[in-house]
């Protein structure tokens, strides 16, 4: 699909005022958060009849990170970034709110890259969202505590890259927010490929693949 038939695809979504939740997933460093933030960035500019632009909303999964010091607790720091890293419990609940269209103003959690951890309170999604977007690597991983994830989702669509580009821009991603070269290669060849090896078998669950290079 060219990006032009995903915008029309996401603005189908939320057709005749309902609140809608499309879900975008894929392997670290694919391309989700770029696709997510471009499709709002463009929806946002072109809001339907009676609409502004807060009509659709980024609210990535990143936010349910568990802090470090959790992460410390549960003996899990040097694993970060796995499906047992995140609240996703929590994360299912925010999902719930935001399907049940009942609140003024819903607050959900961002994620800070440079110092690595979640704040909460941090992205605002007002009643008048009627599409949010969503993106994270595990939106469709079938293990029990994130199964109840893809039922409130109205679509999920994968985010697809030939795995020599995604490691060459992870690695990048890595040095760019801190690391230095060794330990960015040992990270997304290490812990983050072996997360990639659990979501990369999810892809078939999708709705939609987006071949992320054709994008760029």
């Amino acid at each position: 699909m060219t990006f032009a038939e995903l915008v029309s695809r996401a603005r189908g979504l939320a057709e005749n005022g309902r609140r809608a939740v499309l879900g975008i997933a894929g392997p670290p460093a694919a391309g989700k958060t770029t696709l997510a933030s471009t499709l709002v960035g463009a929806l946002s500019a072109d809001p339907p009849p009676g609409l502004g632009p807060d009509w659709a909303v980024h609210v990535p999964m990143d936010g349910f990170h568990l802090a470090d010091v959790e992460l410390e607790r549960l003996g899990l720091r040097d694993r970060k970034g796995a499906p047992d890293t995140f609240d996703a419990w929590g994360y299912a609940a925010l999902l719930r709110r935001l399907v049940e269209d009942r609140d003024e103003m819903i607050y959900a959690p961002g994620f800070e890259r440079i110092i690595e951890q979640p704040i909460a309170g941090s992205i605002p999604v007002p009643r008048s969202a009627r599409l949010i977007v969503t993106e994270g690597n595990y939106l469709l991983l079938d293990e029990p505590r994130w199964t109840p994830v893809r039922e409130l989702l109205t679509e999920v669509w994968y985010c697809d890259m030939a795995t020599d580009e995604r490691l060459r821009r992870l690695i990048e991603r890595h040095v760019r927010f801190g690391k230095t070269w060794d330990a960015a290669v040992a990270w997304a060849t290490g812990t983050d490929e072996r997360n990639a090896r659990l979501i990369t078998p999810t892809r078939d669950r999708a709705d939609v693949i987006v071949d992320s290079l054709s994008l760029s």
